[in-house]
């Protein structure tokens, strides 16, 4: 698909937080949240986990906007919408190390399972416009348009490190930061350290 190139750029911006922690962010895309629970399993580690990180992106925080500067992003979820596609490419451009977090992101998993039926144009336009008694139309507006097909994340931007499992469980993630924490959070550095970061078949780097 031409709109969706790679972009593969890293802005700067605000670079590290408070006390210069590294910056994460932790994104959800077409997905069920299930990485995102996962996540939260961490439990008291999370009290851990916000020495080592300054926390700047989430959808269990109230950030609207994806910043400049991350050095770790966690993306959760294929690529189904228009919106996906958006935030997608602005989380490659503004971060140094991009994560495919989960299954969902990894492969387009339970996501993707639409793309036998092809584009979903015909299929909406039969639902909402020729199978309906009254204001016949597709939805649009507030609802972003979905992409002929659902596609993983690699397919969109480049990604630096892919994290499997439905949901990756608590202790991968854990294993994941820490290890990503051991070095520069630089997507060179990253792919210069796999044997460092690489622990076990738990994460694989691409």
């Amino acid at each position: 698909m031409a709109d969706t190139a790679k972009n593969s750029g890293h802005d700067q911006g605000q670079g590290r937080g408070q006390g210069g922690r590294p910056r994460l962010a932790t994104v959800w895309l077409g997905g069920c949240s299930g990485c995102h629970m996962s996540f939260l399993d961490l439990d008291e580690w999370l009290f851990d986990l916000a020495e080592l990180f300054d926390v700047v992106y989430s959808p269990i925080a109230d950030i609207k906007t994806f910043p400049a500067g991350v050095d770790v992003a966690l993306v959760e979820g294929a690529v189904a919408n228009t919106d996906n596609l958006d935030l997608a490419r602005d989380v490659r451009a503004r971060s140094a190390v991009v994560v495919s977090f989960g299954d969902c992101a990894v492969t387009g998993n339970v996501t993707a399972m639409r793309n036998p039926l092809g584009d979903p144009a015909a299929i909406l336009r039969r639902v909402y416009v020729e199978r309906v008694d009254r204001d016949p139309q597709v939805p649009g507006g507030a609802v972003p348009a979905l992409l002929p097909q659902v596609l993983p994340l690699h397919q969109v931007i480049d990604v630096d490190v892919f994290m499997p499992g439905c949901p990756p469980p608590a202790e991968r993630i854990k294993e994941a930061l820490v290890g990503l924490l051991a070095g520069t959070l630089t997507r060179a550095t990253t792919r210069s350290t796999k044997a460092t970061l690489a622990r076990g078949a738990s994460i694989r780097f691409g």
